[in-house]
Formats: C-alpha cells, structure tokens, sequence
C-alpha cells in the first residue's frame, strides 16, 4: 500500500479531539475533517482494490490447482496403465521364455532321432559292404534264385534306401522348420526385453513428473494460504477504516448542524456520502477459461503438419500409437502430423533423431522437432512451436502443448533440434 493505514488512523484521531476543544477554530476543524473523510476513502478505494487482486489472484490460484489435480489425475492413470503394461509384458516375457524351452527340447528329440537314423544307416551300409564296394550289394541281389526272386530283392534294398532317406529328409526338415520357430520366439524375446527397458524408463519418468506435480501442489496450497491471509487482514483494514470514516462524517455533520439548513440537495449528498462510506461487498472473481491454443504459422506445408494436432489436444497417450484414435505415443504423433502435410518420416525417437538437418536450439524455428532425455538419450520428441512451447504427447498429459522453457521439459531438454525440411 502506498499510506500507511495505521499512522492515518493516529492523525485522524487527533484531528477529532483537537475539533472538540475550541469553538474558535470551528471553520478549520471542518474543512480537516473533510480532508481527512476525503483522505480514508482514498486509502478505502486502494484497500478495496487491493483486495480485488488479492480475489483474483486466489481465484487464479484456484484455477491453477483445478488444473494441477486434473495433471496428477493424468499421470496417475498414465502410471497405472504403464504398470498393467509392464506386468503384461513380463507374463510375455516369462511365456516365451518357456516356449523357448520347449522348443529347445524339441530340437534335441530330433537331433537324437536323426543320430539313431544315421547309426542304422550305418549299420546297414556295412552289412551291404562286408567285402567292400557294392560286393554285398551284389550279393544280395544275385543271391536270387530265380528271376521273380532276383526282381523281389532288387526292389526291396531299394525300398529301404528310398525310405531311409525320405525319413531323413523328412527330420532335417523338420529340425529346421523349429530352429525357425526358435529363431522367431528369441527375437520376440529380444523385443519384449527391450520394451520392458523402455517401460522402466517411461514408469521412472511418471514418477518424477509426479513428484515435481505434487510440489507444485504444496506449493500453490502454501501462496492460497498466503493470499486468504492477506485478504483476511485487508478486510479488517477496511472495517476499521468504515468505522473512522463513519465517525468523522458523524462529527462533521454534528459541527455544521447551527448554521446547515437541510435540503433535498444535501440529502442527496448524504445519501451519496452514505453510499461512498458503504464497505462494498467485492464479487467473487469468476474463473476464466483457458484460452485454445493458437495456430502457428509456417512454411508451406509445415503449417499443416505443425496445427495438425491441436484439434486433437488431450488424445489420450497410447504406447506404439500413430493415430487419433485410439491415441499417440510420442514419435507416433509426430510421423502422424507430418503424414498429414504429405511429408513421411519415420514413427521411432531412434529413426526421427537422425533424419533432416540438425540445428542449434538459438536457431529452432516451428515445426523443428526437439528431442528430450527422458528414460534414455533421445527418449521423447515433439514438435517446435516457437517461444519455449512444443506441441507432443505426453504419457502424463495426452497430447498437449508443453513448456520446454522451464520445469521437467526443461531440465531433460538438451538441446538436440532436427530440422525436417
């Protein structure tokens, strides 16, 4: 404030007793007693419109914890949902790795097989070889003695050498159609590993956003505590400034009653006077809506990559999605904005960290994408909208426009840009 309410009120109190001890000062004693009515309405009007601020700002405070709980609401159904994730996904892991097993166990059945069958084979080969060369062969098939005989044995070593060998085709083929198999499950297992890195990270990532939500929840708690206070102790200002003023107006129409005839103008200004020395209820502030984000201009095409996402602001996050519905992950939304413009990238943080021209944050322009170091190096991107703001979503907030200039964004941004074209 810019007076001091106390020291007003010391002079003014003088002010009245010294109108009450002299007679002869009766003109001056009124003209001080207006000065000082007119001087505690003047401090009234600053009180009353300090506690105007005071009431918007607490409305605004207000609004901002409304928004606050809604974000931890956010990330605590983020969470929940990564923590079902990632509890799938260890299921996942733990069904293949049985299925591994068992296909390992499959395998060695029939290498043990193929092994028997070799050792047949063999075992016929030099009983068909006793003498060396085809002798034994030859022996069997002119053992006949006759031609029927002569045609029944010829046929008979060919049918177990066609069978053995159609066998053995058959578990070699067999073999390889589940080291395939094996093949395929490991490299599921390799990719539902690396998933559960990257939930990990995602889950660590939550945690902390969620940390940072509910300090800035203690702390807007503390500055609306702070505000009601201060409201508080204006009010009584004001309460005491109505009762002086009400009190010197009383003397000032207790010393001019001799010589004031009553009037209707006067009653008027009474009325007026009476109005003024009202205390004035304040109106509840009315909380304001957020305003929709603003379209950003760009190059060309660019503009409709770079607006592409704001009429779906507050899409839920969706892990691996690349459309609206049923929602984006992060790289999915930018590859999906920028498809709407005719421009294909890749829908990976990897692939989209390296394509375009890579430019310093001082240069960034929108539609640039900038990277942040979440759960890995390069773990989340979005889409530059100039001035500290990027468009991307969230796994706590959806898709949203985020500040990169301060706060968690800020802190894991490092300064990596890429310009797509």
């Amino acid at each position: 404030m810019k007076k001091s309410v106390v020291t007003l009120t010391t002079v003014v109190v003088v002010g009245l007793g010294s109108a009450f001890f002299s007679v002869d000062t009766h003109a001056e004693s009124v003209n001080d007693l207006k000065q000082k009515q007119s001087q505690i309405q003047d401090d009234r009007e600053e009180i009353k419109a300090n506690l105007s601020d005071a009431e918007s700002k607490i409305a605004d405070v207000l609004i901002d914890l409304e928004e606050l709980n809604k974000e931890i609401e956010r990330t605590n159904e983020a969470l929940a949902k990564n923590e079902e994730k990632m509890n799938d996904t260890e299921k996942d892991i733990k069904a293949t790795k049985e299925k591994v097993s068992e296909l390992e166990d499959e395998i060695v059945v029939l290498e043990d097989a193929i092994e028997e069958r070799y050792s047949i084979l063999k075992e016929r080969v030099v009983s068909y070889q006793k003498s060396g060369g085809d002798i034994s062969y030859l022996e069997v098939v002119f053992g006949a003695k006759s031609f029927g005989d002569f045609i029944n044995r010829v046929s008979a070593v060919n049918k177990i050498s066609d069978s053995d060998t159609k066998l053995m085709e058959k578990q070699e083929a067999d073999k390889k159609a589940v080291e395939d198999k094996k093949d395929e499950v490991v490299t599921k297992l390799d990719e539902l590993k690396e998933m559960k890195v990257e939930l990990e990270g995602m889950l660590a990532t939550i945690e902390e956003q969620k940390s940072a939500n509910e300090d800035k929840k203690a702390t807007l708690k503390d500055k609306k505590k702070e505000l009601v206070t201060m409201k508080e102790d204006l009010q009584v200002k004001d309460s005491d400034l109505a009762s002086l003023e009400q009190n010197v107006k009383q003397s000032i129409e207790d010393a001019t009653a001799p010589v004031v005839t009553q009037t209707s103008e006067s009653n008027a200004s009474s009325s007026s006077e009476s109005s003024d020395s009202d205390g004035g209820k304040l109106s509840t502030l009315s909380s304001e809506k957020k305003s929709t984000p603003v379209a950003v201009k760009g190059n060309g095409n660019l503009s409709t990559a770079i607006n592409a996402g704001y009429q779906y602001l507050g899409v839920p996050y969706t892990w691996g999605g690349k459309t609206p519905n049923p929602g984006f992950d992060c790289s999915g939304f930018v590859s999906w904005a920028f498809a709407q413009a005719g421009i294909s990238i890749p829908s990976s943080t990897a692939g989209l960290s390296g394509i375009g021209t890579k430019v310093s944050y001082s240069d960034a322009k929108p539609g640039d994408l900038v990277f942040f170091n979440t759960y890995k190096t390069n773990g989340h991107v979005g889409i530059y909208l100039g001035n500290g703001k990027f468009i991307g979503a969230q796994s706590s907030t959806g898709l949203a426009v985020a500040n990169m200039s301060s706060g968690y964004w800020n802190d894991t941004f490092t300064g990596h840009v890429r310009r797509v074209k």
